[in-house]
């Protein structure tokens, strides 16, 4: 049987790209790749990551807009700013910011 990744991060954390420069919050959390193959072949071969790891959806932020992103474990980092995410969607999602994570609101848990 093959291994099983574990998720270093949880939903309601705010984490970094490591290469590209955005940020945002994780609100899902897929075990393995679960996107579509057109998207995985978009990305450049070099750079392409791994199947078999945890991928994260985040309310992303950049300089120039917010937008939903998708990426793979290996790709990011703890955000230690403590600053919170400025994203539209936020408050449809998580009830507050406290200690440099968010709080899923009550009627989205599973």
């Amino acid at each position: 049987m093959p291994a099983v990744a574990t998720a270093r991060f949880a939903i309601g954390d705010v984490v970094r790209h490591r290469q590209f420069e955005f940020r945002g919050v994780i609100f899902d959390v897929d075990p393995v790749f679960a996107n579509s193959e057109e998207w995985y072949e978009a990305i450049p071969e070099d750079v392409r990551p791994r199947k078999d790891q945890p991928f994260y959806h985040l309310l992303a932020e950049n300089d120039e807009s917010s937008y939903v992103a998708y990426v793979s474990q290996q790709n990011l980092v703890a955000d230690d700013s403590e600053e919170p995410v400025d994203h539209p969607a936020i408050n449809g999602l998580f009830d507050g910011y406290t200690g440099g994570r968010y709080t899923l609101k009550r009627t989205h848990r599973h």
